[in-house]
């Protein structure tokens, strides 16, 4: 699990093995993740655009933009959260994902709340 807080926005994503999506002798092993956004500060702040960088155990590095999670682009007031839950792929037992949420100020202010790394494990797969 990882947590980070950049600007009153705290981001907090535990992640789990997900078995019945992965095949482990193809090389495919799968990894749900549920994200949890909330508004610590004091001013409303709106999710425009993600930004994540996904690891393998050989170093390889997936990078991903896009617009909102999950289709959408959640405003979060001061205290309120928004939870969602997603998934990736590796090629490897284990690996790592980090980021950023790109957020909007009502003011048009932009800056980038940090996802701090948080690792994709297989159960058992590390001693």
């Amino acid at each position: 699990m990882s947590t980070a807080t950049t600007d009153g926005i705290r981001v907090t994503v535990e992640p789990t093995f997900w078995p019945e999506r992965s095949t482990p002798e193809a090389g495919q092993f799968a990894f749900m993740y549920k994200v949890e956004i909330v508004n610590d500060g004091d001013a409303p702040a709106q999710l425009h655009a993600r930004h994540w960088l996904i690891t393998d155990a050989q170093g390889h590095v997936d990078e991903v933009k896009g617009e909102g999670v999950v289709g959408r682009q959640p405003r979060l007031g001061p205290g309120e959260r928004f939870e969602y839950t997603s998934w990736a792929m590796l090629k490897t037992p284990f690996g790592t994902m980090r980021g950023s949420y790109e957020m909007v100020r009502p003011d048009g202010t932009r800056f980038e709340a940090r996802i701090a790394e948080f690792a994709l494990t297989l159960p058992h797969a590390l001693h």
